[in-house]
């Protein structure tokens, strides 16, 4: 019963020293860090320029399904459809892609490609290397068979004697 307790244990302690869960829950944290950045973005420079032509507040912009809403006794009476939300969450959602991908996502694809061509010449300068090591040894080879034979082609071999 202790042997499975401790596999589960072992199991699950693999399960979050993975890398790709790391990743993941560094991901979340620096997502919710810039989610700040963004908002403010929005509400600082989106939101004003938006309100040179309109309201400041995106949130403020909204329809009336029927006819014209009115607010009576403080509520609001009709159906209203809040586009600005949405506009304003539409406008975070694509600044907060775009940084994403131009600051984290293209610098980060174009270091692994670079590594990945490095790798690959690596490879192929390794494989020359182990080619003509490979001839050379084979020339060696081709030597000392060449000089127990006696045909005078090797540096060992005396003229006058033969060896065998």
């Amino acid at each position: 019963m202790t042997e499975k307790k401790v596999s589960v244990l072992e199991g699950f302690k693999a399960f979050l020293m993975r890398g790709n869960v790391i990743d993941l829950a560094v991901a979340v944290v620096i997502g919710a860090a810039f989610t700040s950045v963004v908002n403010s973005f929005v509400k600082g420079i989106i939101n004003p320029l938006v309100g040179a032509f309109g309201t400041k507040d995106l949130d403020s912009y909204s329809s009336c399904l029927k006819g014209t809403c009115k607010v009576v006794n403080g509520e609001v009476q009709g159906i209203k459809i809040m586009w600005g939300s949405v506009l304003g969450a539409t406008l975070t959602f694509l600044i907060t892609a775009a940084v994403v991908y131009f600051l984290l996502v293209l610098p980060m694809a174009k270091y692994l490609a670079r590594k990945a061509a490095r790798d690959a010449a690596k490879e192929g300068t390794k494989e020359v290397v182990e080619l003509t090591e490979l001839e050379v040894l084979k020339e060696i080879r081709d030597a000392l068979v060449a000089q127990s034979r006696g045909d005078g082609t090797g540096t060992g071999a005396s003229p006058g004697r033969p060896l065998g």
